[in-house]
C-alpha cells in the first residue's frame, strides 16, 4: 500500500523547508493567500491520511504507527500555517487599512 511518507526526516526537512519559505514569501509582498497555500496543502494531506488510515487493509497493519505520526505531524503544520495566515493577514490588512478576519490575536502580534 502506498501513502505519502511524510514522517521520514529528509521528507520532513524538505517540507518545513517548503512552507518557511512560502510564509516568507506571503509576509514580503502580503498576501494572504499565498499563506493559505501550504494550510490547503496539509489539509489535502491530511484528508489522504485519513482515509489511507480507515481503510488499511489487515495484511498492511505494520503501517498504522507511521500513518499515525503522519496523522500528527499533519496536524501541527496545519497548526502553524494556519498562525501564519493569520499574522500575514493582519499584516494585508494593515497595509491595506481595513479590518483583518480575526482581531483576537492582537495581543500575540505585538509581542512578534
Amino acid at each position: 500500500m502506498f501513502f505519502f511518507n511524510i514522517s521520514d526526516p529528509l521528507t520532513l526537512l524538505l517540507m518545513l523547508a517548503a512552507t518557511v519559505l512560502l510564509i516568507f514569501l506571503s509576509q514580503e509582498i502580503k498576501k494572504s493567500y499565498v499563506a493559505v497555500i501550504p494550510l490547503f496543502g496539509y489539509l489535502i494531506l491530511l484528508i489522504i491520511h485519513v482515509f489511507c488510515f480507515i481503510t488499511l487493509p489487515e495484511e498492511y497493519q505494520y503501517l498504522s504507527k507511521s500513518i499515525s505520526y503522519c496523522l500528527v505531524i499533519d496536524f501541527i503544520f496545519i497548526l502553524i500555517t494556519f498562525f501564519a495566515y493569520l499574522w500575514v493577514d493582519d499584516m494585508e490588512a494593515k497595509k491595506l487599512g481595513k479590518k483583518s478576519i480575526d482581531n483576537s490575536l492582537d495581543w500575540f502580534w505585538k509581542s512578534v
